[in-house]
């Protein structure tokens, strides 16, 4: 793990908890593009307010990426690459994009279905374009659902 910060946060929880000490090293995520966005959701994160994180299954295909597994961990930061808390998948679920409930959205952090909605297709536009593709309603979202652990 590269991140100073993410290591020794990952240290802290390993001295209280052992048991996971041959566990995978946990990925450092950073959930945005933007320092101000960044920095808000790791707040979202440690307030408890967002649960969840989705990915396009196209996209993580294109990028030769896996899916999450239940049980991994993240440490999540903010745009500097502070360590700001560590999460652990407790679900991973594969819908369609029309299929997502407004019970999701909110999992995720936003106040409504159709403002995650709008954020993800444009998130999705911008991550297929590369590949040639575009979003549709039918393509397969991954849902991962995790819980702060430390």
């Amino acid at each position: 793990m590269e991140n100073t910060s993410a290591r020794n946060m990952w240290g802290d929880f390993l001295d209280i908890h052992l048991e996971n000490a041959f566990k995978e090293v946990p990925k450092v995520v950073r959930f945005a593009e933007n320092g101000l966005d960044a920095d808000q959701v790791a707040k979202l994160v440690v307030n408890g307010a967002k649960r969840a994180n989705s990915f396009s299954l196209l996209g993580l295909q294109y990028r030769n990426e896996p899916l999450p597994h239940i049980g991994d961990f993240m440490v999540v930061t903010d745009w500097e690459g502070n360590a700001k808390c560590i999460v652990r998948t407790t679900a991973v679920k594969l819908r369609p994009f029309f299929n997502i409930t407004e019970d999701y959205a909110r999992s995720e952090g936003y106040d409504s279905l159709p403002q995650w909605k709008e954020s993800h297709w444009e998130l999705f536009t911008k991550e297929l374009a590369p590949y040639g593709r575009v979003p549709r309603e039918s393509m397969i979202v991954v849902c991962q659902s995790f819980e702060k652990v430390f």
